[in-house]
């Protein structure tokens, strides 16, 4: 998946979506705290009323997120400490148009990697500590696709908040104006889309899937 670390754009764009994360938090009626001494980026507090969870806010360009084993292998960097997972996607990383967040129980969130790690492993991958394992947000579970495993986070979830994702700005920094809102519509599913999506799940050519419909 991408590392976009050293990519000025992607960085950029990693930031509006980190910013779409806290927004759509905001207007949930969430107020967002950064954490003294947690020393992770991503890991906020959420307080409402008497309530008051952690939270992480990851962002992906390629509608995949990760999170990393520890270093004992016992379980989840940042994912064992919240409550919550705020995943920032695109709507389609070879062209994205919209950034969409959605809000996520830990527990599902921990119960989806854990699969994908455990079947990784039974399938012979090699997982090296401290590398990402990366779960789809779109691709919807294949019992024949190792890395499929614990995928289709945002199927039939509602997300928190659609933007369009302005280019405008170029190389600044992101300012509010640079998250334009979006009407939170649901786009209907193409035979191309869910074909490229599944060839991307079982790493074969586009060509090579066939969709069956039955009536």
């Amino acid at each position: 998946m991408t590392n976009v670390s050293r990519e000025p754009r992607k960085v950029l764009s990693r930031r509006k979506l980190f910013k779409l994360g806290e927004r759509a938090l905001e207007q949930a009626g969430w107020r967002v705290e950064r954490i003294q001494g947690i020393g992770k980026s991503s890991v906020r507090r959420i307080v409402k009323n008497n309530k008051q969870y952690t939270v992480s806010i990851r962002t992906t360009q390629d509608t995949w997120i990760a999170f990393p084993r520890n270093d004992d292998d016992s379980g989840w960097v940042t994912l064992d400490d919240v409550d919550y997972v705020v995943a920032v996607t695109v709507d389609d990383k070879d062209d994205p148009k919209e950034g969409l967040a959605y809000m996520v129980d830990g527990d599902e969130m921990r119960e989806r990697f854990d699969r994908s790690y455990r079947a990784r492993l039974e399938a012979g991958h090699s997982i090296p500590v401290g590398r990402g394992v990366w779960v789809s947000m779109f691709v919807p579970e294949h019992p024949n696709a190792p890395s499929s495993v614990g995928g289709g986070i945002a199927l039939g979830k509602e997300p928190l908040l659609v933007m369009k994702l302005d280019a405008a700005h170029g190389d600044e920094a992101p300012t509010d104006s640079a998250l334009v809102p979006a009407p939170p519509i649901e786009t209907p599913l193409t035979i191309a889309d869910a074909k490229r999506r599944l060839a991307e799940s079982l790493g074969v050519d586009p060509e090579k899937v066939k969709i069956v419909i039955e009536a």
